[in-house]
């Protein structure tokens, strides 16, 4: 068991699954799907991102990922901000200077 799983975490993978799977192949490739659903995966067991280099890597990468996003014109930032804000929800609370911004 994972002491800190809570209902907030629940939801914002939940959030995160309803967004991949409203954007699909139109909007996000399967291999940049993958990479979200991995780091949200990855966020979602982790007990804490602070002594947790997959965690750590996971919001990296997902921060990296909606950033190009926006860069290259095919998302809009608040909608892009908003899909890595849900992604570093499914982890464990942090300092907010490490979460996606």
């Amino acid at each position: 068991m994972i002491p800190a799983m809570n209902a907030e975490r629940t939801r914002a993978y939940r959030r995160v699954m309803h967004t991949l799977s409203e954007a699909g192949p139109s909007k996000l490739l399967d291999e940049e799907q993958d990479r979200l659903r991995h780091a949200a995966d990855t966020l979602l067991f982790s007990q804490r991102v602070l002594d947790d280099d997959d965690s750590q890597a996971a919001l990296a990468d997902t921060e990296r990922l909606c950033r190009w996003l926006v860069d290259s014109g095919r998302w809009q930032e608040v909608t892009a901000m908003r899909l890595a804000d849900d992604v570093a929800e499914c982890g464990p609370e942090q300092p907010g200077e490490l979460r996606a911004a």
